[in-house]
């Protein structure tokens, strides 16, 4: 991974270990570690940064938060992740010209994986 002009979202995360698990599973690495704070990152680009809300929102539900993950194979990262897929069938492709699959962390954030087509 190379430091070029880059952005990461920083997520809300209720309980920072559960939410790092959920990440690693879909390729991520903890590249620095603060305890309430930790930097992720895959080594194709993908940057987050988790900080620890306990008790935020107080319904997983209710969080407004949505994160799109822009892959190029969708497939191989839905294979790692096919149990938390929200979509029955899996990835698929969307009137809107993409193809892609989503699932929620375990703080509720929206996680949508995808490419154009």
């Amino acid at each position: 991974m190379t430091e070029q002009h880059h952005a990461a979202a920083i997520v809300p995360a209720r309980d920072i270990d559960a939410s790092e698990a959920f990440y690693r599973r879909l390729g991520f690495e903890v590249i620095s570690d603060y305890g309430d704070y930790r930097l992720l990152a895959d080594e194709s680009g993908w940057r987050i940064h988790l900080r620890a809300t306990p008790g935020w929102p107080r319904r997983p539900e209710d969080n407004p938060m949505d994160l799109y993950l822009y892959v190029e194979d969708v497939d191989a990262v839905a294979d790692r992740v096919r149990d938390l897929i929200l979509e029955p069938q899996g990835p698929e492709a969307k009137h809107w010209g993409t193809y892609e699959f989503s699932l929620s962390d375990p703080s509720g954030t929206l996680v949508r994986i995808g490419r154009a087509l």
